[in-house]
Order: structure tokens, then C-alpha cells, then sequence
């Protein structure tokens, strides 16, 4: 991996890590819900772990010289990747971790999850019942990975106008964890664009740990070291009031900054 510094990023003017994409190119800006193209026929599939194609889990994976160990989340990177994580300033844990490639993005969040049972199901209906409640739209389409919600977020435009933003919510069921992938910025629109994002998603690999958690609470991430202990999370420098990514996975308003994905805060940058 390279070397990680704290430092604002370039493409903080290019792509924000957060639901406020005020830098994006205009045509990623949807205020009357055109340029994503009609809904897909909904298939049966269900994002599930098959051991074979990833995101995996910890006990698949012999060998991990290729990937930066964050704690639950490891991650291999990519030319021009830059890694920004989340913090909850109140409790000073890092809580998501967010990788953006040019004017795309994905956020990652790991959770606990039954060990008999699937969440995404459950998750997802949770998710877009809070977008559609706060004037967003929200439907479950087949992707790649199976069957995900395809949102459009009410954010305010630059000139005042409310517009509606572009984000896919992508789950996966592991063996007692379950993986919220949320894309946004080009990828979530743009095939061509997804396919460096969804290549992250496939590579993460889950370390849930063999301790006895309740379903949906958050896996503890940390910052890389050379010890391999775990540290403590960056400072926060920006003066602004930063809500916080949720701890259960469902995107919530109350718990998520009026669903508001991504927070641009205390980043990793890696330089290559």
C-alpha cells in the first residue's frame, strides 16, 4: 500500500464523500428523477457471500500481504484510490470507511448479523422507506451484485433548487456479518464509471472477530499501523457540526444526518 498522510484531498472540489455533491458535473443532478433510465425487471437474487466471487470473509483469505487492514474492513487498492474514514466525534470511533475513485465513490460499513438469518432484506426496505418519507424516491432494481435500492436523496442545489442525487445501496449477507456498500457520484449512474467501484466492493474482506455481538451493531475499524494494534482516530479539524454515519445499517435520518450517506471529515489520503 502507499503511504497514508492527513491532508484535504483534491478531490474534495471533485467528489464529496457525502450527499452534498454540489462539484459534481450538472448531468449527475437529477431534479425532475430523468438520466437513470427505466427500472430493470426485479430478479430474485439476494446479494449473499459465496466464498468464490467476494466481498469475503477473513477465513477465505490466506493471503493478505495485498490488503490494508482498517480491522473489520480490509481493502487493496487502487491507482488514484484515495481511503477517507468516518468518525463519530462523540465516542472517537471510526465508523465507516469511504474510497473514491475520480468523480465516484463507495462508502463501507460492516455490522453484526444472525447467524441463522439474513438483514439486507429487512435493511433495505428500512432504507428506502426513510428516503421516500424525507421527498426522495427509492427502488430495488437488479444489479451486479443482486438485487439493490436505486435512491434519488433531496439535497439543495447550488442556486437554492432541491435536487434530486444519485446513490445505490448494495448489500451482502456474511456468515454472522453483513456488508452496507453505498455508491454515489458517476458510479451510481454510470456502468463504465461502477466498474473500478464495484471491483472495491468485491475485494473487501470481513473480519467480524469471534466475539458474541447483537445483530446490527457496528464492527470497530481503525486506523492502519505497523503494529497492527489498534489506534486512535484522527483528530477532527473541520470546524463544521458533522452528523454522524448510523450504527445499524439502515441509513436512517435520525442516525444518519437526514440519510445523508457519506461525511466529509478527518480523511486517510493515500499518495501514490
Amino acid at each position: 500500500m502507499g503511504l497514508f498522510s492527513r491532508r484535504k484531498s483534491a478531490h474534495d472540489e471533485q467528489v464529496a464523500p457525502e450527499a452534498d455533491f454540489d462539484d459534481l458535473d450538472d448531468d449527475l443532478r437529477l431534479d425532475s428523477g430523468e438520466g437513470l433510465g427505466g427500472p430493470e425487471e426485479v430478479g430474485a437474487g439476494i446479494a449473499t457471500v459465496d466464498g468464490m466471487t467476494g466481498p469475503f470473509d477473513r477465513s477465505a483469505v490466506r493471503d493478505d500481504s495485498e490488503y490494508l487492514n482498517l480491522g473489520a474492513l480490509w481493502l487493496k487498492g487502487k491507482p488514484g484510490m484515495e481511503l477517507r474514514l468516518e468518525v463519530n466525534e462523540q465516542e472517537q470511533q471510526i465508523t465507516g470507511v469511504t474510497a473514491v475513485l475520480g468523480e465516484s465513490a463507495v462508502q463501507l460499513q460492516a455490522f453484526a448479523a444472525p447467524r441463522s438469518e439474513g438483514v439486507w432484506i429487512d435493511i433495505r426496505n428500512e432504507i428506502g422507506k426513510s428516503i421516500t418519507d424525507s421527498g426522495g424516491t427509492s427502488e430495488v432494481r437488479t444489479g451486479e451484485f443482486g438485487e439493490e435500492l436505486l435512491t434519488r436523496m433531496p439535497q439543495k442545489g447550488p442556486d437554492g433548487r432541491t435536487v434530486l442525487m444519485p446513490a445505490r445501496f448494495i448489500g451482502f449477507d456474511g456468515p454472522r456479518w453483513f456488508l452496507r456498500a453505498v455508491v454515489s457520484g458517476r458510479a451510481a449512474i454510470d456502468d463504465a464509471a461502477a466498474v473500478d467501484v464495484h471491483d472495491v466492493i468485491r475485494t473487501t474482506v470481513i473480519d467480524r472477530g469471534d466475539e458474541a455481538r447483537p445483530p446490527r451493531e457496528l464492527l470497530a475499524l481503525r486506523l492502519p499501523d505497523s503494529t497492527g494494534q489498534p489506534t486512535q482516530p484522527p483528530e477532527q479539524h473541520d470546524e463544521h457540526d458533522h452528523a454522524q454515519p448510523d450504527q445499524d445499517g439502515t441509513g436512517d435520518r435520525r442516525r444518519l444526518d437526514d440519510l445523508k450517506p457519506f461525511e466529509r471529515g478527518p480523511e486517510i489520503t493515500e499518495v501514490r
